[in-house]
């Protein structure tokens, strides 16, 4: 967020630049910067060289410029609102805020955050350890320096998951990050996403699901991670249609509820994977985003993802999933891919404006 109000600074410069005129209305009351930022509840950030800084109140910031007393101009908030307001000036070195600026910014302020309410957010993550119990996934059987390894998916899926669980719960204290499993069992998949759609939500909140997984392949040259969304050419009932009298509504917002948890899905397969590439890269090859139809991803009625964190069948992969520390840098970097996509999700409403 704060890189985002120092790329919107420049925007700033820009249409002051442009030629915007600043009334002369004489010299309103004025408070101090300690004063100031006390009323906002923020913090500031100054750059002497432009004479222009950002406020940052929480989750929300305002891009603004120093003039003389009694000038006015635009004040950019959260990158998206113009407020014509008296700007802040300099006396003796010390910023003078007119007292306009600062009850006018605060409304502004509180009107967003009273605006992020009926914002969607994410209210709960499900984290799907891929098999378990019975079901030990993917096996690769390897003789590495002389040694014999034995690598199961569900062993690889569930460390990760674990750590990714922890991280994710520490984070953010106020969603619900759940595991299908979180020892060695074997939940159905129709109980993995059973669990998923059993969260409570309230209105404007949301749910996402990561599966994780290890690959398996006849050729043990292939290796490397990848993420998978569902194609969107799989048609399929994601609103509840006993809820519609008329079938044709029920057609069209359903169709449109499956565009977007595409969408949303690719946004955060994409995030993932870049994740991945920044942290495995030089280690393992990224063989990309795909699209199919895996049970988990298709019946998930939430922007859902599956990853496939290497093959065991390949002796490189297998000695790196074999690893605890290369398995903390995945989860590292699912973890960051999920918080990503999340802060992307929630600052956009569910990317109602995102491309």
């Amino acid at each position: 967020m704060r890189s985002r109000g120092l790329k919107w600074l420049s925007i700033f410069f820009l249409i002051v630049s442009g030629g915007t005129a600043f009334g002369q209305a004489g010299t309103p009351a004025v408070l101090s910067q300690e004063e100031t930022l006390r009323r906002l509840d923020a913090t500031m950030r100054w750059d002497p060289f432009f004479c222009s800084g950002v406020l940052l109140s929480g989750e929300h910031y305002a891009v603004f410029g120093s003039g003389s007393p009694g000038e006015s101009a635009p004040v950019l908030l959260d990158g998206r609102e113009l407020l014509d307001l008296p700007v802040p000036y300099l006396n003796g070195g010390l910023l003078n805020f007119p007292e306009t600026f600062v009850s006018s910014l605060k409304s502004a302020i509180d009107a967003a955050i009273a605006g992020d309410q009926d914002r969607l957010r994410i209210a709960a993550i499900i984290v799907d350890p891929g098999h378990g119990g019975r079901d030990a996934g993917a096996i690769g059987n390897h003789v590495i320096n002389g040694k014999t390894l034995t690598l199961r998916e569900k062993d690889i899926t569930l460390k990760t998951a674990l750590e990714l669980h922890r991280e994710l719960s520490a984070a953010y204290p106020d969603k619900r990050v759940l595991l299908t499993r979180n020892g060695d069992t074997y939940p159905t998949l129709e109980e993995r996403v059973a669990l998923a759609h059993s969260v409570p939500l309230r209105e404007n909140e949301a749910v996402i699901f990561i599966s994780v997984h290890a690959n398996a392949s006849f050729n043990r040259n292939a290796r490397g991670y990848e993420v998978w969304y569902l194609s969107p050419e799989y048609k399929r009932d994601v609103l509840d249609k006993s809820r519609y009298d008329n079938m044709a509504v029920f057609s069209i917002e359903n169709d449109l509820m499956q565009e977007e948890y595409t969408m949303e899905s690719v946004i955060m397969a994409r995030n993932i994977l870049a994740r991945l590439t920044e942290a495995v890269g030089p280690d393992n090859p990224s063989r990309g985003i795909k699209a199919e139809e895996w049970f988990v991803v298709r019946n998930a009625r939430m922007p859902s993802v599956l990853v496939e964190l290497g093959f065991v069948t390949n002796a490189e992969d297998a000695a790196l999933l074999s690893s605890d520390a290369y398995l903390k840098n995945l989860s590292d970097a699912l973890y960051k891919g999920i918080v990503d996509f999340i802060a992307m999700f929630e600052r956009s409403g569910g990317f109602t404006q995102v491309q």
